[in-house]
């Protein structure tokens, strides 16, 4: 039997449902404060876009961090494994092309987390993108370039 990575076998017995809601972070390899830089941080902004026009997820809130992004999406096609691995592919070839360099962008895995039905989502979107005022980087939420959510 082959040997299964870590996030792996985090996933076994685990299933995605089309209309969920979830929660989805990934971090930047080795944590690198990639986004720090505005324009890079636009190129994942460009992916979550991209997965609503395909019709592959909802994008309820996000907000992109300079070492990780939260994601607060309902999934319509296909599923989160996939919709993360196009999310983080597809972005890491835009920054690399920005940037002139192959870089490792993105940690293996990602983090998930469905909510439950009658989980107030207005106040999860709130929590996603007031992560920089959580983490310091602003004083008032308008203050930070890189967030959405539908409910603003």
């Amino acid at each position: 039997m082959p040997k299964l990575s870590v996030s792996h076998r985090l996933r076994l017995g685990r299933f995605t449902e089309q209309n969920r809601i979830y929660l989805l972070t990934a971090n930047t390899f080795e944590r690198r404060p990639v986004f720090k830089d505005f324009t890079l941080g636009r190129l994942v902004v460009d992916q979550f876009r991209n997965a609503q026009v395909q019709g592959c997820a909802k994008s309820l809130a996000w907000v992109v961090m300079p070492d990780h992004f939260h994601w607060l999406v309902e999934l319509q096609r296909g599923s989160l494994s996939g919709l993360m691995q196009r999310t983080k592919s597809l972005s890491t070839k835009a920054v690399n092309r920005s940037v002139g360099r192959k870089i490792c962008l993105w940690q293996q895995g990602y983090h998930d987390r469905a909510l439950r039905r009658d989980e107030d989502l207005v106040k999860m979107a709130r929590y996603v993108v007031a992560n920089p005022l959580r983490a310091g980087l602003i004083e008032k939420l308008g203050d930070y370039p890189l967030w959405d959510a539908v409910w603003v």
